[in-house]
């Protein structure tokens, strides 16, 4: 599994949530971290730590091996040159150095006709010599939109992948629209969740202390607080024009950032920043909150997106209130969208005026969008395409593809 985030990263995404899934049904998985898009800033210390650590590490992974972290997961650090990216030299030297690792510790561990699962393009001459099974590009993300990355490189090099798996997903319609033209084997399934696990939050129980402490009503805003995927702006807004909403954010800065909107947000009396909270602790977060926001900045990168928040607010009870992304055109009674403040200020009235939804209510409204089901569709879809039997496979995928295009 090639990833774009490190194993240990704080906040989980789709990389992490499905190794883990198919190593706890018995896959061994060899989970390959980022090999980075955008070269390190110059005054970035925290960019240069992180490549520091990288590099420690992928020496250690070179000379003993990926280490083992969970059960069935070894975690490959790849040693890389982390800048001038756009050097031939510097891209055979990187992918060759990836090559040698991965072919090593598969031939060591018996692999045999591996599923190749990634979620960016920049690996093909690693799996070069590899007697490979099922190929499998995951597209969650517009990577050419983040910002920084060599946009014609990146889409190249996604071109070359496409034309060559077996299988592609994506987790907004507006990605596989990208995708489709180059690979006819696309399919859409959007974001999930662990129903059972934010399910928590419908329980009877105490609060945290330092939420108890707050009024109500409670809005709350978890995840990664980044400046170019969170709209400050709007959010202050809100906060504003409603001083007895209490605005909840749960969360960090990501990795350099230093956000002025917001510091600015921050200074306002009915918000709470209440920093990280582990994926453990946010179902007792949630337990207190009223409505679910994705004030989500509008821009290249992130009209594509389908937040895995949208989903663990409906299965902790909580209604939402989104911006208008790629995701939200389909109408659902849970949900409101509207873009400035004055119409989010209303979507939220009427969310709190609806109410937290009951147990049965939040299970009807994630329906069978878990990480169980979305995982038995691909494999599905992956496995069958790849083995011999291609018309059989193809009407089990047609009949699975109907069904996500009704839902």
């Amino acid at each position: 599994m090639f990833s774009t985030a490190d194993w240990d990263e704080p906040y989980w995404t789709n990389k992490q949530h499905t190794a883990s899934l198919l190593a706890q049904r018995g896959w061994r998985v060899l989970y390959i971290e980022s090999v980075g898009f955008r070269s390190p800033k110059v005054g970035s210390g925290r960019d240069w730590s992180r490549l520091w650590r990288r590099l420690w590490r992928g020496l250690q992974s070179l000379v003993l091996g990926p280490p083992k972290r969970a059960p069935n997961i070894w975690v490959l650090s790849p040693l890389m040159i982390p800048a001038k990216h756009h050097l031939p030299f510097v891209r055979s030297l990187n992918q060759a150095l990836l090559r040698w690792s991965v072919t090593r510790f598969a031939r060591k561990n018996r692999y045999r006709a591996p599923v190749v699962w990634t979620y960016h393009p920049y690996m093909l001459d690693a799996i070069a010599s590899l007697d490979r099974g099922p190929f499998v590009y995951h597209c969650v993300d517009d990577i050419g939109a983040i910002p920084g990355v060599d946009v014609e490189m990146f889409n190249d090099a996604q071109r070359a992948l496409l034309a060559r798996c077996d299988a592609v997903f994506t987790t907004a319609t507006a990605l596989k629209d990208q995708c489709l033209p180059y690979n006819r084997n696309t399919w859409f399934f959007g974001n999930v969740v662990d129903a059972e696990h934010f399910g928590e939050a419908l329980n009877e129980g105490e609060l945290p202390p330092e939420l108890a402490s707050i009024p109500e009503p409670r809005l709350v805003y978890h995840g990664v607080l980044s400046d170019f995927k969170v709209d400050f702006k709007l959010l202050a807004e809100v906060a504003r024009a409603r001083p007895e909403w209490q605005c909840i954010i749960i969360g960090e800065q990501r990795e350099g950032q230093r956000s002025e909107l917001l510091a600015e947000l921050a200074r306002l009396p009915n918000v709470h920043l209440l920093g990280y909270r582990s994926y453990q602790d946010l179902p007792r977060y949630l337990r207190g909150m009223h409505v679910g926001v994705l004030p989500t900045l509008l821009n290249d990168y992130t009209r594509s997106m389908f937040p895995m928040k949208f989903y663990e607010y409906l299965a902790a009870g909580l209604p939402v209130v989104s911006t208008p992304l790629d995701f939200t055109r389909d109408p659902q009674p849970e949900l409101e969208v509207a873009g400035e403040s004055g119409a989010f200020v209303a979507a939220i009235e009427r969310q709190l005026a609806r109410g937290k939804m009951t147990r049965t209510e939040a299970l009807a409204a994630v329906g069978d969008n878990t990480w169980g089901r979305r995982l038995d569709k691909m494999l599905n879809i992956a496995l069958g395409v790849a083995g011999q039997d291609r018309a059989g496979t193809a009407r089990v995928a047609d009949e699975t593809h109907r069904g996500e295009s009704a839902r």
